[in-house]
């Protein structure tokens, strides 16, 4: 949704066979020049050079609110854990994730104990030990700090370094989303800080460290030349040992169309994310590997439950049964992205098992006859009081507005009126714009989850603006009471039930039509080995293993 959304509980990549299920046909056809043998002469030996749009804002995740900015510290910072590809915790500075069953995270669930990697160090030679990770709660903890979010550190009560290989965390109370704190990158996700460097500061809102980090991480930021690049040296004091690679240099280039451009000629080995219009541009180049992966962006058409009309459920029932969304997924968006059926991915732990919504708009028109609305002047069907006349809005994108025509269509033969109504991402989503304050009917856009399910800040009756990102306005007690009881308890097999039953509850509900989740297309030097595109956050997770 928007970024303001990710200072609240964040939500959260495809098996095999769910994968080829995607469209063998399409990854046949990408994929093409995959297998080329020997190396290019385009190809610098040992030297990366990957292109982006965006340029971070801040290298200091505690106050950077960019993707550019999780893209970069994944290469520079070392967290306490990293997610694979799909979205599940690799032990990074520790040496094991906490469970139960490891005596990690103790039987009341407020309690974890981390176990840490010895001889750990930063890039100047300092140890990096858990007092760096203790420096670092407390810096997000301090009213001097201007820390974009608190969220989940501020579950923490106590922090104790018993030893240079132990952390001791409390909790005030049992909450999963703590471990999403130590991941790697994401809304209010750190990794540990230097004490050694910024310890003695008054704050770090404006410590050189901000721009000028030393890692602890594989790489080394050597330079950043504003607007046009980041180099990157290998960190030969990684614990794991330096990277394969001799060089990363990342290229600030704003335009898409220019990006594919260099792609094209080999300017830029690597470009990690091509939006599905430029796809094709690309499947004929020699030497390049176009790889479609599923990402962990959802889109969706949200319900303002609030509303006169909307907050009967049999109307919004007769909303999501009118429109076929086969169709649009099968013509606005080409088919390339996978149905959705609930916010969690498919290949979660989590993953419910939800069915969709049929067309039906026979069935609609039943429902909305059984609400009290029927067809009055030009159609459109009325109670007498309120007349069935909505707006829907999403961001200023050709590809929205082909979506909404078709949704207008649809809604129109059943006797409701649909009135586009567009803004700017920024005005959009902004914490005073339509969609927080509640000022809307439908809204079309696309949302992130992070890797864990957690989803309260979405649907929870406790998380209504501007306590939370719920702009669906749904005050469900038992999607409530669900929401909080999944994140109290580290037992999977718990959180999996309650999760079953939240979101089979957000279908009956209706606040959201779910229609699919995003495959993503990463397009690189065939070169270039040991690149896993990942599904959440960033695809420079094992950027240690990479080789050209």
């Amino acid at each position: 949704m928007s970024a303001l959304a990710l200072h609240f509980p964040t939500r959260r990549a495809v098996s095999l066979l769910a994968l080829a299920a995607l469209g063998t046909a399409s990854c046949t056809r990408l994929d093409q020049t995959a297998g080329a043998g020997g190396r290019h002469p385009w190809t610098q030996a040992g030297e990366l050079r990957v292109g982006s749009p965006d340029e971070p804002d801040n290298l200091n995740p505690m106050f950077a609110h960019t993707d550019a900015t999780d893209q970069i510290d994944a290469l520079i910072f070392a967290p306490v854990f990293r997610y694979d590809p799909h979205g599940d915790f690799v032990p990074e500075l520790v040496t094991a994730i906490p469970t139960y069953a490891n005596g990690g995270i103790s039987k009341d669930s407020k309690t974890i104990v981390l176990r840490w990697r010895r001889g750990v160090t930063w890039s100047d030679g300092a140890p990096l030990t858990p007092r760096d990770l203790r420096f670092t709660w407390r810096a997000v903890m301090s009213d001097r700090n201007n820390a974009k979010s608190r969220f989940g550190w501020d579950d923490i009560v106590a922090f104790d370094v018993p030893n240079d290989a132990t952390a001791v965390i409390h909790l005030k109370a049992p909450n999963a989303d703590v471990l999403g704190c130590f991941g790697g990158g994401g809304g209010s996700a750190y990794p540990p800080l230097p004490e050694h460097l910024l310890g003695k500061l008054p704050d770090l809102n404006t410590a050189a460290f901000n721009s000028q980090p030393i890692s602890s991480g594989p790489w080394l930021l050597t330079a950043w030349n504003h607007g046009t690049s980041l180099e990157f040296a290998p960190n030969a004091r990684y614990w794991r040992g330096p990277p394969k690679l001799k060089a990363i240099t990342w290229k600030i280039v704003p335009s898409p169309d220019t990006l594919v451009a260099q792609l094209r000629t080999h300017e830029i080995d690597l470009l990690p994310s091509v939006a599905d219009t430029y796809a094709g541009r690309l499947q004929d180049v020699p030497g390049l590997r176009v790889v479609p992966h599923l990402s962990a962006n959802w889109r969706r058409l949200a319900i303002n439950a609030s509303r006169p009309a909307l907050n009967d459920v049999r109307v919004r029932l007769a909303i999501a049964e009118a429109i076929d969304w086969d169709r649009m997924n099968a013509t606005v968006y080409h088919g390339l992205n996978l149905r959705a059926h609930s916010d969690i991915p498919p290949d979660s732990w989590a993953a419910p098992s939800i069915p969709f919504y049929p067309h039906d708009p026979a069935a609609a028109r039943r429902l909305l006859d059984a609400a009290g609305f029927k067809p009055g002047a030009g159609g459109v069907r009325t109670n007498g009081t309120t007349a069935l006349r909505f707006t829907i809005s999403a961001t200023n994108k050709p590809g929205n507005e082909q979506a909404e025509v078709q949704m207008q269509q649809a809604l129109a033969a059943d006797g409701i009126e649909l009135t586009i109504k567009n803004y700017p991402a920024s005005l959009l989503f902004a914490q005073n714009g339509p969609l927080y304050s509640g000022r809307y009917d439908l809204e079309w856009s696309i949302d992130t989850n992070g890797p864990d399910p957690d989803n309260q800040g979405s649907w929870s009756g406790d998380f209504i603006p501007p306590r939370g990102a719920n702009t669906s306005f749904l005050r469900d007690p038992e999607i409530t009471k669900l929401s909080d009881a999944a994140i109290r308890t580290f037992d999977r097999r718990q959180r999996k039930a309650l999760y079953q039953r939240e979101e089979m509850r957000i279908h009956e509900l209706i606040p959201v039509v779910f229609l699919y989740w995003q495959r993503a297309v990463a397009a690189y030097d065939d070169d270039l080995h040991g690149y896993r595109p990942a599904e959440y956050i960033t695809d420079n997770w094992n950027s240690w293993e990479w080789s050209i």
